[in-house]
């Protein structure tokens, strides 16, 4: 136990501190080498971690490409400036719309989308706007934690569901009509809490009319117009995949490389550019993490989480999914959720799915909400913080945690009620 936590903790190190620019990806993958070479895990684990892990990664890919293409459209740009202009200059209304935004966003483009795509753009409008510091901050911290607290309404709403769908065998339909209301209460108190907690540091008034008219920032009309077409097509598709157990990322990667292929031919995008942009250290970054992590299951950690869990249901059903909610947010918050969501599974197994599913739910909810308490936490997290800093915006971790740790617990509460 002790060698296998060791190296998840310096492999942990490394990925954060990110020295000479070591990418995430290359310290995963080291770490997952010395964890075979020390004997942690065996070759028979790498294989089944790729085997769990493959079709969140895939699918992960595939909606980012589709996020990159749909920003040199325009997209998302257009959707940011028309949910401005639609607040009417109450400020009040622009926060609370602006928050809409980004759960729609975490909702069809994962929460690392939201962070990657969409920060960048509310960054510079409210640059455009000439907000203050503080108002800035205000939105920023607010964007950042919705997009994490509203992705779980759909199974390709962020890497941890697709891991958990996949371990657990879970159909794309049975998933949304389990997280539906959870989503929901998340979103809501998320909005609600934040309001009352930035309230002070929003602006009264916002000159909206500072902003460029939202079609006058569309790249490609012809992309533009068909892209809502193929997004809405691309949905049924997942579920009719669902339907003959096909895997997400048949959908989510097969259709964002034909859509990138469109784009192409509208002379929209440049595919090997695109390709090239997209975040393949995700890929070795999950691989390579995920077998550390079985480093530490091969040692007895999912039997000890087990026992807990186990302990929580002597106090009842309720207890028990709050409590397997807040012990997934308590090990993601310090752990990172990644390996967090994996061990948890695990564990939930260990115990027995049948009869437990909620407790499944409880996972993904504390797994998705709980790692906004601090900032490793979670990849979105990272990411975020990554994007602010090249645009010479730092958040510190006190400033950071000082919201997170307030804002995050009753947030997952409200969220874990709906599976109750």
């Amino acid at each position: 136990m002790l060698l296998a936590l060791t190296l998840f903790l310096v492999t942990l190190t490394f990925i954060i501190w990110q020295p000479k620019d070591l990418q995430i990806g290359t310290s995963a993958v080291i770490g997952a080498i010395v964890a075979v070479l020390l004997g942690v895990v065996s070759f028979e684990d790498v294989m089944t971690v790729t085997s769990i892990v493959w079709d969140a990664t895939l699918a992960f890919i595939g909606i980012i490409i589709l996020s990159m293409v749909l920003d040199e459209i325009g997209f998302f740009e257009w959707a940011a400036i028309k949910m401005a202009k639609l607040s009417g200059g109450s400020g009040n209304k622009m926060f609370v719309y602006i928050l809409l935004l980004g759960a729609l966003v975490a909702a069809f483009f994962a929460n690392d989308g939201a962070a990657l795509i969409l920060t960048p753009i509310l960054l510079a409008k409210m640059k455009y706007l000439k907000m203050k510091p503080l108002p800035i901050f205000a939105f920023l911290m607010a964007g950042g934690f919705i997009g994490d607290s509203a992705s779980n309404p759909l199974v390709i709403s962020n890497l941890t569901n697709i891991v958990t769908v996949g371990y657990f065998d879970i159909g794309f339909i049975e998933y949304a009509k389990h997280m539906f209301l959870p989503n929901l209460l998340s979103i809501g108190a998320s909005i609600a809490i934040l309001w009352l907690y930035f309230r002070k540091d929003i602006p009264l008034r916002v000159d909206v009319a500072q902003l460029p008219e939202a079609a006058s920032v569309i790249k490609n009309k012809k992309m533009f117009h068909l892209s809502w077409f193929f997004l809405l097509f691309l949905m049924i598709g997942y579920f009719v995949g669902d339907s003959y157990h096909l895997p997400v990322s048949l959908f989510a990667l097969g259709g964002a490389l034909l859509f990138l292929l469109i784009a192409n031919h509208y002379k929209a995008t440049k595919p090997i550019a695109t390709i090239k942009a997209a975040p393949w250290q995700v890929v070795w970054f999950s691989i390579g993490l995920y077998v550390v992590v079985y480093g530490l299951k091969n040692a007895g950690l999912t039997d000890i989480i087990a026992s807990w869990i186990v302990a929580l249901q002597s106090y009842g059903t309720n207890t028990a999914i709050i409590g397997t909610g807040f012990l997934s947010a308590l090990i993601s918050s310090v752990m990172n959720n990644m390996p967090t969501i994996m061990l948890m599974d695990i564990a939930i197994d260990k115990v027995g799915y049948v009869g437990n599913e909620a407790l499944v739910y409880a996972n993904i909810l504390g797994s998705n909400l709980g790692p906004k308490m601090t900032p490793i936490g979670s990849l979105a997290t990272l990411l975020w913080l990554h994007v602010l800093a090249q645009k010479g915006v730092k958040i510190g971790w006190g400033e950071y945690m000082k919201v997170g740790l307030v804002i995050t617990p009753p947030v997952l509460f409200v969220a874990l009620l709906g599976l109750i």
